[in-house]
């Protein structure tokens, strides 16, 4: 008999009262959502107790103010880019998830392909939504994003994106995989509504790293190995430090563009809007996870069981040679700290 170490009521209960707070605060929220929506096999494997469709859960019981926008990387499209929990390819796993949700009666604003660079798969992709009347948006990269204000502000920037029309009071923005372009999107959209003199605000919801447990605790570990592929790996959040003078994990893109992102949303809202009590990418999230955990060994041996079969997975996709060197260096370190 598996070993449990996390209440999933107590999740539930504790995360949604914590989104229906921070909704609260503005007339639309883009409410970015890391993981995948529908089933969370890492978060499963990891918290044992943790049911797959936990999110879909909290969703459900916001659902007549849920509207929401699925993002996909252009390059994710492009060949044989499989995702690590099913093996399906990233544009059937897009079609099944979304017409799930419709299946669910969950409103769909659209389907936006991020950094479109006119591929050809990309337009194809696009035919097959449009057959299941999906509305599709193209996002452009952005020359030196996120650093550069001017261009980002001006009309090469957030001006030349689409606008994505929206009704419900929580939209919310997901994708298959991280670094498909969630938060790019949503600052877009706010961008947007800030000239149509809407009040509208960002927030994220990731379960991942757990902002409170430490930041090489095993399940914040296995987080990393996740990411390994992208680059991705926790660290102290010195701007949660720095206001509040207590310690709290983020991971590094979070942090790097925290800077930059107060920039960009001190120039698109207005002065009374809430995002600028926003002293950290911490203060950013809604994260309850650590409420649901009830057993913290059965955790952290989960993770280690986890850090350890990714790390298999990327030997054997470096065999293949459809993953680098970088990756499995990457992994070694990581392995090092359990």
């Amino acid at each position: 008999m598996e070993k449990i170490g996390f209440d999933t009521e107590k999740y539930i209960k504790a995360e949604t009262k914590a989104i229906i707070d921070r909704v609260k605060k503005f007339d639309k929220i883009y409410l970015e959502f890391g993981g995948h929506l529908l089933k969370d096999h890492h978060a499963s494997r990891v918290l044992p107790g943790y049911k797959k469709d936990n999110k879909l859960n909290i969703l459900s019981k916001l659902k007549k103010d849920v509207e929401i926008i699925y993002c996909v990387y252009s390059k994710q499209i492009v060949g044989d880019q499989r995702d690590y929990n099913t093996g399906i390819e990233f544009e059937d796993l897009v079609i099944k998830e979304v017409k799930e949700l419709k299946k669910n009666k969950f409103k769909i604003a659209g389907v936006v392909i991020t950094r479109f660079l006119n591929q050809r798969d990309c337009v194809i992709f696009q035919k097959r939504l449009e057959e299941i009347n999906i509305k599709v948006y193209y996002n452009y990269p952005i020359k030196e994003y996120p650093d550069n204000l001017k261009i980002i502000l001006g009309d090469e920037g957030y001006s030349k994106q689409p606008y994505i029309e929206t009704k419900e009071k929580i939209i919310i923005v997901t994708s298959p995989e991280s670094n498909s372009g969630k938060m790019g999107v949503c600052l877009s959209q706010i961008y947007h509504d800030n000239k149509n003199k809407i009040n509208s605000g960002y927030s994220k919801l990731e379960t991942f790293p757990i902002w409170n447990l430490p930041l090489n605790h095993p399940v914040n570990l296995a987080y990393e190995a996740s990411t390994a592929d992208v680059g991705d790996f926790n660290q102290i959040d010195p701007y949660h430090k720095k206001a509040y003078n207590k310690i709290a994990v983020n991971y590094n893109r979070d942090i790097e563009n925290f800077k930059i992102l107060k920039k960009i949303i001190d120039k698109i809202v207005s002065k009374n809007n809430y995002m600028h009590n926003f002293k950290s990418p911490t203060d950013m999230g809604i994260n309850m996870v650590k409420k649901g955990i009830t057993n913290l060994k059965v955790i952290e041996s989960a993770s280690v069981q986890e850090v350890m079969k990714r790390n298999v997975n990327y030997i054997e996709r470096h065999r293949q040679r459809l993953e680098t060197k970088k990756t499995i260096k990457r992994m070694q370190e990581i392995i090092k700290k359990i």
